[in-house]
């Protein structure tokens, strides 16, 4: 379903994203992790056609990521860390006009809609009397991840879906992208929230400095670098035990 090969992103004299390639089948959850300015988010922006690989090459359900762009765009959904949306219309406006860049058919759109809003414990009302720029993070957060889904995509890409959803809400969510797996969609999840990620992902990524580090199943990576959680393994691969360190001396200095 997803194919990079030596996946590239310069902005300058500096790589971002540095000769990535992996695949991932139908199906698959897949955890993409890193530390901060790792390479995730431009590695997402390039898979989901916002911005363009300096070199090689990326499929997605084998269309070609430079040269079927658009058709890529029709395909996937993508829920972006910012949470961007038309602020100054209401939930439904901005989700009806989702649904009608993709053309589905107007009832059709609105029967989708309801049962989104159900599924999250949103009312109509709200998605009608409000503007989205008065909306909490978390309702919005719903909104976005409601119009990322609304059109049956094969692919979703997610950059911290959990951002703002409240513990029930975050609940609900885990359960609904593990249902959309075992339907055969793939599933690529951004995430720091790590012990999420350990419960629900399938396999995970881990990319630092824009290159691949590991690639496994979450359990299989803990035991093998006897790490025991896979919080620990990613402090271990990418340099946080350093961090704690140097945490663990700032303390001092309150206490001195």
């Amino acid at each position: 379903m997803i194919s990079l090969h030596q996946l590239t992103k310069r902005f300058g004299s500096q790589t971002a994203v540095d000769s990535l390639s992996f695949e991932i089948p139908g199906g698959q959850i897949v955890g993409f992790l890193g530390p901060n300015g790792a390479g995730k988010s431009t590695t997402l922006k390039m898979l989901t056609g916002m911005i363009e690989p300096t070199e090689g090459t990326a499929t997605i359900c084998g269309l070609d990521l430079r040269r079927d762009t658009l058709e890529v765009k029709r395909i996937i959904g993508f829920v972006p860390e910012s949470g961007a949306v038309f602020e100054s219309l209401t939930g439904l406006e901005y989700l009806e006009m989702v649904a009608a860049l993709y053309a589905i058919p107007p009832e059709a759109a609105r029967e989708r809609i309801r049962q989104f809003i159900a599924f999250f414990d949103l009312s109509f009302e709200t998605l009608t009397d409000k503007l989205l720029g008065a909306y909490s993070k978390g309702m919005r957060r719903k909104v976005v991840i409601t119009a990322a889904l609304l059109h049956n995509p094969p692919v979703v890409f997610f950059d911290e879906p959990l951002d703002g959803l409240d513990a029930n809400a975050a609940v609900g969510f885990k359960a609904l992208i593990q249902t959309l797996a075992r339907e055969g969609k793939t599933i690529v999840y951004s995430s720091h929230i790590l012990d999420v990620v350990e419960r629900v992902c399938d396999r995970v990524i881990i990319i630092d400095k824009g290159r691949l580090i590991v690639d496994g199943k979450p359990d299989e990576l803990v035991t093998s670098h006897n790490a025991g959680t896979l919080e620990r393994l990613f402090t271990q691969l990418t340099g946080g035990a350093e961090l704690e360190r140097r945490a663990e001396d700032f303390a001092k200095t309150f206490r001195s």
